[in-house]
């Protein structure tokens, strides 16, 4: 736990010196494409006494390259094969280097698989002043029970979402405020270590630098849902290629994350297989013809499934829309369904408000949110990412909720558990409590 917290440490001081020279690059590696983005900031003197917060580090950035490439060696969100996810990690790299016209050394990177776990902590302290100050912060994380998150898994996130003073509960930052007991709920998101080990080795192989990394669902949702869903309560489900992310969001944290390992690649070879086309076929119908609800019309409309076999009436079959929709329909019910008891497991009808956000390029099924709704609840809406200067318009689409997030987790870091000095010998406890139901004791 302490080499962790190390990492995590040294991580932060090398994003706010990238920050200070003024680029960074963000990666998102996906299984369907890897996305870059080169960000130039401007202001880093403004960093260097880099308070922790909600509205730290709010330096104005724009995006001046940015590239895709076809993901290779990635599934379900974890890399699979090093030296394809390598090549396919320098190429979406250089291209955005060539358009940014700059060299990159640093970069942070988010991904979607590894079995991502929430749990829930809380602990208290007497204040050993008048009032809160940084050693009270950072003494009352440390007394939180660390989980026994078990063998092979590492603590990717650590937010003190919620703070309470004496009876003053809700809290964003208890600094300064006057008061004699301080207690703290903090969430934490652990995942598969391996997965951590093979993309930070992955990235140095490929002559970078790692200055962070963030789970996939978690900067989905800082860039797809809006200031009051993330608020009152929201969870951003993000469709990616072999992978959906599902996060939960309250009082402007995250309060819980997972994942299914099941994602719009998986409807692609549904199509493979029920039509008996290539995948790059089957890719392209489900972009032009792809649904989810047949009407009447769609026995009517045909599909040319223009192949190559070489056999002439093979190659000039043609299937009706109704057809395809019969074949993709059952992949993505069964995706939300699978969302759908991991929100439950969350809790999350508890929280006063339901809203549920869809995003990820695989959420740009016609129909989808209807289908949604029937099966997650009535409040789903379409998320788009937010606006970010600079952004070309080919990646303001849901497909870049995460990189668009991961350029906020660059500028405007939450505070984490290793933004603080906690005393060494307290990073090793063992009891915990998961973080099912957790909050609905505590909001």
């Amino acid at each position: 736990m302490t080499d962790l917290y190390q990492a995590q440490r040294a991580m932060r001081n090398m994003r706010k010196a990238a920050m200070q020279r003024g680029v960074i690059a963000l990666l998102d590696i996906g299984t369907s494409k890897i996305a870059c983005l080169v960000l130039r900031f401007d202001g880093g003197e403004a960093l260097a006494d880099e308070n922790v917060g909600p509205l730290a580090g709010q330096s104005a950035f724009r995006v001046i390259g940015a590239a895709t490439t076809r993901s290779r060696g990635v599934r379900f969100g974890e890399i699979d094969a090093m030296a394809e996810t390598e090549r396919a990690i320098r190429t979406a790299v250089q291209a955005a280097q060539k358009m940014a016209n700059t060299r990159v050394d640093h970069v942070i990177a988010c991904f979607a698989g590894a079995e991502p776990r929430s749990y829930g902590l809380d602990g208290e302290v007497d204040v050993q002043g008048n009032h809160v100050d940084e050693q009270d912060v950072a003494r009352v994380l440390a007394s939180c029970d660390m989980p026994a998150v078990g063998q092979g898994r590492e603590v990717l996130h650590a937010h003190p979402v919620n703070f309470a003073l004496d009876h003053r509960s809700g809290l964003g930052d208890p600094r300064g405020h006057v008061g004699k007991r301080l207690a703290v709920d903090m969430h934490l998101l652990t995942v598969e270590a391996a997965a951590i080990q093979n993309l930070v080795y992955c990235i140095r192989r490929c002559d970078l630098e790692l200055a962070g990394i963030a789970s996939s669902a978690y900067v989905s949702g800082i860039s797809s849902l809006v200031e009051d869903e993330q608020e009152l309560g929201a969870a951003c489900i993000d469709m990616g290629g072999g992978a959906t992310g599902v996060s939960v969001f309250m009082k402007k944290h995250m309060i819980f994350a997972d994942a299914v390992r099941l994602g719009g690649d998986h409807v692609t070879r549904d199509i493979a297989a029920g039509l008996q086309v290539p995948m790059a076929v089957a890719e392209r119908i489900k972009t032009f013809h792809g649904g989810v609800h047949a009407t009447g019309m769609d026995d009517r409309e045909m599909i040319e499934l223009s192949g190559n076999s070489g056999d002439w009436e093979k190659d000039r079959r043609q299937v009706s829309r109704a057809e395809l929709i019969g074949i993709m329909r059952p992949r993505v019910e069964e995706i939300l369904e699978d969302v759908r008891g991991l929100l439950d497991a969350a809790g999350f009808e508890h929280l006063p408000s339901q809203q549920i956000v869809l995003t990820g390029g695989a959420s740009q099924i016609p129909g989808l949110d209807g289908l949604a709704a029937r099966i997650l609840g009535q409040n789903v809406r379409l998320g788009r990412p937010l606006r970010v200067q600079g952004l070309p318009q080919a990646a303001t689409g849901a497909g870049f909720a995460s990189v668009v997030g991961l350029a906020l987790f660059a500028a405007h870091p939450q505070d984490e558990w290793w933004d603080f000095e906690i005393p060494a010998e307290r990073l090793g406890g063992r009891s915990f409590k998961r973080a099912v139901r957790w909050f609905r004791d505590n909001w």
